[in-house]
């Protein structure tokens, strides 16, 4: 089995993060959100992946090394594909279409997830979906009294569902899709300006194909700065044991850590309160400080700081008193200076 991951897009909802890392790479509690994605699966899915192919823009080299490497620590092989245009859905798989052979997993990487991840090998695809209050932002999919999908419809401008797709999608036949993909891109059928997979989706259903559908237990967005935040606490929670420990390389001197928290590398804690909820990434240093429910990169100072629902990106600094916060790589926020 394959795993296919579209994750071109730059995540400008996330800004300022997103201006020097691409989303999908921006770690959470410790790990990169597309290599917490690929592990989810591969250990959910109940069989060997041979081969993942990541759907990216231009990041440059060192990304699709890292990317290379993500594959490779699962026992399977890396490639990668370049989507020069953000044309839709069904171009992003488009793109990866030298991998879209024998049955593979699609998975959007701008989402985490816990579900029942069984493979229905009697469909001919599994439709992961998720109960949404507004599903105008969503393509989303019609049931009939079977559980089978009967319909496809791209953010209804009218109700007709609430099962939202998450961006999950298991298929039995890569080459069925494909030529579903090719016939409306050679056709030139856009839906909203785009080529949408739920459109080659459709096409198949209305032609026999059987989709049936995954139960997802919970949907963690990474969209937004608040979205991002809680969704580390959420995976902080659901792997506490995993948390439970933290590395010898860490210096923790007269302070609290309340779990669950993700300590890096060489992270040096004093006259602090950590947690619940607070990754701080390696060789991050918080001084004279109280954090909770937030999220630190790599390589950056925190001085006095009283902090929740907050997000500060790497090689950052921070100095001073503020309640809430979003600070991208690189920059420096100082109240304590005198001049």
């Amino acid at each position: 089995m394959k795993i296919i991951v579209p994750m071109a897009g730059r995540g400008s909802r996330l800004r300022p993060h997103t201006l020097t890392i691409p989303k999908p790479l921006i770690p959470i509690a410790g790990k990169p959100i597309v290599q917490r994605l690929v592990e989810d699966i591969a250990k959910v899915a109940g069989e060997k992946i041979d081969e993942i192919a990541f759907i990216i823009g231009d990041f440059g080299p060192e990304v699709e090394a890292s990317l290379i490497q993500i594959a490779e620590k699962l026992g399977a092989k890396g490639s990668v594909y370049t989507q020069d245009e953000p044309l839709g859905t069904a171009h992003a798989i488009k793109c990866a279409e030298n991998s879209m052979q024998g049955d593979v997993v699609v998975a959007f990487a701008d989402t985490l997830f816990r579900a029942d991840f069984n493979l229905d090998k009697n469909s001919d695809g599994v439709i992961w979906v998720k109960k949404v209050e507004d599903p105008s932002a969503f393509g989303v999919v019609k049931l009939d009294d079977y559980g089978f999908i009967t319909d496809f419809v791209e953010k209804p401008k009218q109700f007709v569902s609430d099962l939202a797709i998450i961006g999950i999608y298991y298929f039995k036949s890569a080459e069925k899709l494909m030529s579903e993909i090719n016939y409306i891109m050679d056709k030139d059928i856009k839906d909203g300006g785009e080529y949408q997979l739920t459109t080659a989706l459709e096409n198949l259903r209305q032609k026999g194909a059987k989709f049936s559908l995954g139960k997802v237990d919970d949907w963690m967005d990474c969209g937004n700065k608040n979205a991002t935040v809680e969704t580390n606490g959420k995976v902080l929670n659901y792997e506490k044991e995993e948390f439970s420990h933290y590395p010898t390389s860490a210096t923790i001197e007269n302070s609290l850590i309340i779990p669950p928290c993700f300590i890096g590398e060489n992270v040096k804690i004093s006259n602090s309160k950590i947690g619940p909820f607070v990754s701080l990434g390696n060789n991050t240093c918080v001084i004279n400080s109280n954090i909770d429910n937030s999220l630190i990169q790599e390589n950056t100072v925190i001085d006095h700081g009283n902090l929740s629902n907050s997000m500060i990106g790497s090689s950052a600094k921070y100095f001073g008193v503020a309640r809430e916060i979003s600070l991208g790589d690189y920059s420096v926020l100082d109240f304590l200076s005198k001049d």
